[in-house]
């Protein structure tokens, strides 16, 4: 096998154990004596067979996904011509030999087996080629490949996003991230997923850029998560907390087997660019889903049937790709949170995603039920400076301050009404729990407020908690009350 170089996967179509094995098929459906003919000595083995010298690559068939050492048609003529030439007799094409369509279109190592241990060589790469090829199609968002990673219900997916500094990319102002852990979650009969209940969430705002850093084109809103708490931590730490989470679901890295973590963004290069300057230590085998290329894939294949612009009303073009909040909109839910946060864009990356994969069986938290029009861009107000407002009928109440510096609690939008019951995955961690705030704040902090002018109406006081008490404003004191009592009452 020192006979190596680089060939075009075209025209590689034929499993070469397939050819060996279809010509024997040939023998007994004809009834011919090959064990009595001069050139059956061919044939008595694999090994025999191989004796000829076949040029061969290993590729992977684009339906199937396994992995095949192929040869060309070309290779098995020039076989049959070496048996007419030497032995005076002429053998026919079989038709039913295994025909691959190689899923590869770069050049591929061309080998020569000649002999049974030559062949097991290459054979013993094709579960690393067929892992190579997989992570290529799921993250190219192949359908089939993703809906049947899904489906085995035995993998990890974490959506993560972050938002950065629109003047220095490496400066790093948010991150979030949503998971679930679906062999946990079947191993205990809680299948399919309660993305209020068996997400784990998190929301993490750097402290040195915090209402310091403005970006202009996109504004961000670190301060309006709706799904968990915000927590402030130091740009130093940062690197260390994400480490952390990703170890704490990964596997081990391996050459022949995908990981256990499917790691999930909605136009996923600059995180992963993010991951990298940070030297983020993730495994080779890890998948990668990017749900903007998954959703284009659907819509490419029918999947998704006809779609149209709902600012322009002019049908959707063909590779097309819709933003985070179009693709929501498109799935016929109401975006009840602030887009870009990062905390609320990971929650609805997972959540698109899961909706993609299994739209009947996927339960909706109940603040995101839109009016089912399905229609793209019908939520877009992502660039606007001020919040999403909720939908009509909702009562948006202001969020309770815990005794964490810079943490804020989720208000009832967050909330399930379900929370005294820890869920199947046990992904709460309500540092407040039990414990009753007797006043709420009456602020909610905005981009662009800088923290000395940040002055509160009505701080919230609690003995337990060990704060100081404030002076406060009647009216706001009063209505924060009145949001506290029914938040309660949820």
């Amino acid at each position: 096998m020192a006979d190596f170089q680089l060939v075009d996967p075209r025209g590689w179509e034929y499993d070469l154990q397939s050819v060996y094995s279809a010509y024997l098929g040939h023998f007994q459906l004809y009834n011919i004596p090959w064990y009595e003919r001069s050139w059956g000595v061919l044939f008595e083995s694999f090994d025999d067979f191989l004796a000829f010298s076949w040029p061969v690559i290993a590729v992977t068939d684009a339906w199937t996904g396994k992995a095949h050492v192929v040869t060309r048609m070309t290779s098995i003529g020039a076989f049959l011509k070496m048996i007419k030439t030497r032995f005076g007799e002429t053998l026919p094409n079989v038709e039913n030999i295994l025909k691959v369509s190689p899923f590869e279109n770069n050049q591929r190592p061309l080998r020569t087996v000649s002999d049974w241990s030559s062949y097991k060589k290459i054979y013993a790469t094709l579960p690393a080629v067929t892992q190579t090829a997989y992570r290529t199609r799921v993250r190219q968002g192949e359908p089939k490949a993703i809906k049947e990673l899904w489906e085995r219900k035995d993998r990890t997916f974490l959506a993560i996003d972050f938002e950065w500094s629109e003047r220095n990319t490496s400066s790093c102002l948010e991150w979030g991230y949503a998971a679930v852990r679906c062999g946990h979650l079947e191993a205990l009969g809680a299948w399919p997923p309660v993305p209020e209940r068996n997400y784990r969430k998190g929301h993490y705002i750097v402290q040195e850029y915090v209402d310091k850093v403005q970006n202009r084109h996109q504004p961000t809103y670190p301060w309006q998560y709706e799904f968990g708490q915000s927590q402030v931590v130091g740009k130093a730490k940062l690197p260390q907390i994400i480490q952390a989470v990703i170890s704490s679901l990964v596997s081990p890295d391996s050459e022949s087997t995908p990981n256990n973590l499917v790691l999930v963004a909605h136009g996923i290069s600059g995180d992963l660019n993010r991951l990298e300057e940070m030297k983020i230590k993730i495994p080779h085998n890890v998948l990668i889903i990017d749900t903007a290329s998954y959703e284009r894939e659907l819509f490419n294949k029918g999947h998704r049937g006809v779609m149209e612009d709902a600012k322009t009303g002019k049908p959707r073009l063909p590779g097309s790709t819709l933003s985070l909040g179009s693709l929501i909109g498109s799935l016929g839910l109401e975006v009840s949170c602030t887009l870009h946060n990062s905390g609320n864009d990971a929650f609805l990356c997972l959540l698109a995603l899961q909706m993609l994969l299994d739209p009947e069986n996927t339960k909706i938290p109940p603040t995101m039920v839109g009016n089912g029009q399905g229609q793209m861009g019908m939520m877009v107000r992502a660039g606007s400076r001020s919040p999403v407002p909720p939908p009509m009928g909702t009562t948006m109440s202001m969020p309770m301050m815990t005794g964490y510096p810079y943490m804020l609690t989720p208000s009832p939008m967050g909330l399930s009404s379900s929370m005294s019951t820890p869920p199947p995955d046990g992904y709460f961690d309500d540092s407040t729990r039990g414990r009753k705030a007797k006043y709420a704040s009456a602020y909610l902090p905005t981009p662009g407020s800088s923290r000395n002018s940040r002055k509160t109406t009505a701080m919230a006081v609690s003995d337990e908690l060990g704060m100081k008490s404030q002076p406060v404003n009647s009216e706001a004191l009063n209505r924060s009350l009145r949001n506290l009592t029914l938040a309660e009452n949820l």
